[in-house]
């Protein structure tokens, strides 16, 4: 029945909200983040908590104001993605500005498959329309499998409509493809800030370890791409703003492991940096650290 129930929401919400004026979406999605915020529930002190890292000098009040915004800004995620289906390329393209376009045209212009690495910050959904309708370049990317499979579903349609190939996260055929895709001088794109899987480097992120996937890097290891950082933030809406930073380098000696290690954690610097810059637009409202994955109960 849960999963019936969230499933149900969310086709009402890539139903109905694209339906709405633009101003009524807005402010049905700032009243139902002030809601949440409101109830203090889980995700919200757990965003509060992930902030108090980021901002560690902030007092309680400011970690309030903070997690407020962060829930408008989240909201604002979910919104626009509802609607993005119905944006027009000029409205991209006027409402997408991202610098250092350079370095993911020169590459892929070289040759060199490339992949960028982001982490949970804006609309990542935005980004990747402004590639495909707005620079011209496909990519590909993963999605990982909801409960319930139509709601997988749905999101792999939603994202496929918007000119993305989508890949299952589960099984190890995605790795293998995402690399044919490189090889082949292509782009693919990946959410690269959490990671709870064996598998996951640790990091030092705000001071303290983190995990993060393996993935990026080890992708431009084996096959040559170039791997670049981008972070993205929100200015008065609608517009958004990012930036693509330059290439991480791969490590001239040691181990497959060891320069996967470096060049993650090269990611998680130009990630924590962005951040830094614009907290209230970090979407992480589950566990990340170490420290606060040990504390949950078996």
């Amino acid at each position: 029945m849960r999963d019936r129930l969230t499933d149900g929401l969310y086709g009402l919400g890539w139903s109905t909200v694209k339906k709405l004026p633009e101003p009524v979406a807005t402010a049905l999605g700032r009243s139902i983040a002030d809601i949440a915020w409101k109830r203090r529930g889980k995700s919200v002190l757990r965003l509060e908590s992930n902030l108090a890292r980021v901002v560690p000098d902030a007092s309680p009040e400011r970690l309030a104001e903070l997690s407020k915004a962060g829930m408008r800004s989240y909201m604002r995620y979910w919104m626009e993605s509802f609607r993005l289906p119905t944006w027009s390329a000029e409205r991209v393209e006027q409402n997408v500005q991202i610098k250092g376009a350079h370095y993911l045209k020169d590459g892929l212009a070289a040759g060199r498959g490339v992949v960028l690495a982001l982490p949970h910050l804006a609309n990542w959904d935005l980004a990747g329309v402004w590639s495909t309708r707005i620079l011209g370049i496909p990519f590909t990317t993963v999605a990982e499998r909801l409960k319930p499979e139509t709601l997988y579903d749905r999101f792999v349609a939603y994202r496929e409509s918007l000119g993305m190939e989508v890949l299952p996260h589960s099984g190890g055929e995605a790795f293998g493809t995402l690399a044919r895709r490189l090889r082949s001088g292509g782009l693919v794109c990946l959410v690269a800030d959490r990671d709870l899987s064996a598998s996951g480097v640790e990091v030092k992120y705000f001071g303290e370890t983190a995990r993060m996937p393996a993935g990026p890097a080890l992708l431009a290891q084996q096959t040559g791409a170039l791997l670049m950082p981008v972070t993205l933030w929100y200015d008065k809406a609608p517009l958004m703003r990012g930036q693509i930073h330059p290439p991480v380098e791969v490590p001239e000696t040691g181990t497959r492991a060891e320069k996967a290690s470096s060049m993650t954690q090269a990611l998680a610097d130009a990630f924590a940096t962005g951040i830094t810059e614009h907290p209230e637009d970090w979407h992480m409202l589950q566990r990340l650290w170490l420290a606060d994955l040990e504390e949950r109960p078996l």
